[in-house]
């Protein structure tokens, strides 16, 4: 994908991210900017990264170190980071992955629906079984550190 591919789809993402931070969680526009030009910086630079740097490491993984750099304590820009990435809401950007991820999925629906009822089953499976397995990680550990 070119830059310019990336910097469309960013900007469509973080259009997607202010709408719904405004009608999910009534921030208004102005507000989120600064938050959503952050995350776009941090995620343009990731893509930057991933394809300068020769050691090769999947995108989101540059993202998150680039993000955890300008966050971190030593960082100058780092109450910026912190306070502007605040103003977003988490789910706002969850939104925007779900709806991406809805998309690039639904080409691939009918081999999903050849799978049949089996497919279900073993997602059902999946999911209870990583919500069962949080769950008690979750109670081990408030157990444990005495919150409960």
């Amino acid at each position: 994908m070119r830059y310019i591919e990336w910097i469309v789809m960013f900007c469509v993402a973080g259009l997607g991210m202010a709408l719904a931070n405004l009608v999910g969680f009534g921030v208004d526009i102005l507000t989120s900017l600064p938050g959503i030009g952050v995350l776009i910086a941090i995620s343009l630079a990731g893509v930057f990264c991933s394809n300068v740097i020769p050691f090769k490491l999947p995108v989101i993984a540059y993202c998150s170190i680039i993000g955890l750099l300008l966050a971190c304590p030593i960082s100058p820009i780092s109450t910026f980071v912190i306070a502007s990435a605040g103003a977003i809401n988490f789910t706002a950007p969850l939104t925007m992955v779900g709806a991406f991820a809805g998309i690039s999925i639904s080409n691939e629906l009918t081999s999903f629906a050849k799978q049949g009822w089996k497919m279900i089953f073993i997602a059902f499976l999946v999911m209870t079984g990583t919500f069962v397995g949080s769950a008690i990680i979750a109670q081990i550990t408030l157990a444990l550190t005495g919150a409960i």
